[in-house]
């Protein structure tokens, strides 16, 4: 117990002396922007495969469950719908983030302590904590959700490819389940929660990166642990989010 006080108050001291007003807006705009393809642009391809793959799955399993005469083929389309928005692209393509976005800031954080560049950055005036956490954390947090909602427009459009070339239902009675009874609501909901996310998912990893102490042993540990407490939390807020929110 004392050890989780004890960094969560040194989490929340660097997130207080990092949002502070920045020395150069153009590097930092820089930075902002690297940050930027390194977590979106970079994140892409994987999250395209994974949200592809996860549509059709849930298309198959869900025809697979449903096999009773009484029940129409268009509820299909609406449980693809509803299970992708709520739950699926949140939350499992988070965590997807979690352990490529996470562990690759945790090491690049790490390496720039152990190898001494950011105490050269802090003899030269910078705050550290500002130039190289702060562009990490709002790119995080702009380009993650934008991820979650290319996930939920792939992971669809995955169930209703493979409702086709499964020959399991129509384009009519996809579409149809698709429009049926839609709650922007649960949009909303999803959004919630990928901000929530990509704060854990950029803040945690910045954290045990900045922090690291020792050689290249220590970096991977540190990276790793990371990966395991931004996953943990993820999980979390997802439980905690869907008790307050729903």
């Amino acid at each position: 117990m004392k050890s989780f006080f004890g960094h969560f108050g040194k989490i929340v001291l660097m997130i207080t002396e990092g949002f502070s007003k920045p020395e150069n807006l153009r590097v930092y705009w820089i930075e902002f922007m690297d940050q930027c393809m390194d977590i979106g642009i970079g994140s892409l391809p994987i999250v395209i495969i994974i949200s592809l793959f996860m549509g059709m799955v849930m298309t198959l399993q869900f025809s697979y469950q449903l096999i009773s005469p009484w029940i129409p083929k268009s509820v299909i389309g609406t449980l693809v719908r509803d299970s992708t928005i709520l739950a699926f692209s949140p939350t499992l393509v988070c965590i997807v983030l979690a352990g490529v976005v996470g562990s690759k800031i945790a090491s690049e954080l790490g390496n720039m302590r152990v190898s001494e560049q950011i105490d050269a950055l802090e003899i030269m005036g910078i705050n550290t904590k500002t130039y190289l956490i702060l562009p990490k954390v709002i790119a995080g947090m702009l380009m993650i959700p934008c991820l979650i909602i290319i996930s939920i427009a792939i992971s669809i459009w995955g169930g209703y490819l493979a409702g086709m070339f499964s020959h399991i239902l129509t384009k009519e009675q996809f579409f149809l389940g698709l429009t049926s009874n839609f709650n922007s609501y649960n949009l909303f909901f999803a959004i919630v929660k990928a901000f929530t996310f990509s704060f854990f998912i950029s803040i945690i990893p910045s954290y045990y990166g900045y922090y690291v102490e020792g050689g290249a042993l220590e970096i991977g540990k540190s990276s790793t642990k990371s990966v395991v407490v931004t996953c943990v939390m993820i999980l979390c807020a997802d439980y905690g989010l869907s008790i307050l929110l729903l």
